[in-house]
C-alpha cells in the first residue's frame, strides 16, 4: 500500500472565481492517466470556463451548485449527482450564491499529460 498526502490548496484565481479549496486525490503519472480532486466551493465560487481533452466526471458530495455548458443555461446540482462532460466541451461548475458545494472531479490526462485547458472567467446570470 502506498499512501499519498497532499495539502489542501486554495484554488488559483486564474482558474476560479471566489474561494475554492482543492484536496488532491490522484495526479496522473507513469502508472495511471487518472487525475482526481475533492473540490470545495464557498457560496458563489465557481470555476472559469474550461475543457478537458478526455472529458470529466463530477460526483457531488455535498451542498448545492450549478454546472453550465457553453450555450446553455446553468443547471442545479446536488449531493449524489453524477455529471459527465464530453471531451473538449466548454463548461464551468460551482456553488450557488447561498450554499457551499463540493464535488470529486475525475479526469484523464491526454498523451501530452494535459487534464484541463483553462479559459476566461464565467459570469453567473440569474
Amino acid at each position: 500500500m502506498k499512501r499519498y498526502t497532499y495539502p489542501t490548496n486554495l484554488g488559483p484565481s486564474d482558474w476560479f472565481t471566489g474561494a475554492v479549496y482543492v484536496d488532491t486525490i490522484r495526479v496522473p503519472d507513469s502508472n495511471t492517466a487518472i487525475g482526481a480532486s475533492h473540490v470545495h466551493f464557498t457560496p458563489g465560487a465557481r470555476t472559469h470556463w474550461h475543457t478537458h481533452p478526455k472529458g470529466q466526471t463530477l460526483y457531488v458530495t455535498e451542498g448545492v451548485g450549478y454546472v453550465c455548458r457553453r450555450g446553455s443555461a446553468p443547471e442545479e446540482i446536488r449531493a449524489g449527482d453524477i455529471i459527465y462532460f464530453e471531451p473538449n466541451e466548454e463548461h464551468w461548475h460551482g456553488a450557488t450564491s447561498d450554499r457551499f458545494m463540493a464535488h470529486i472531479a475525475m479526469q484523464e490526462a491526454d498523451a501530452d499529460g494535459k487534464v484541463v485547458i483553462w479559459l476566461e472567467p464565467a459570469e453567473l446570470e440569474q
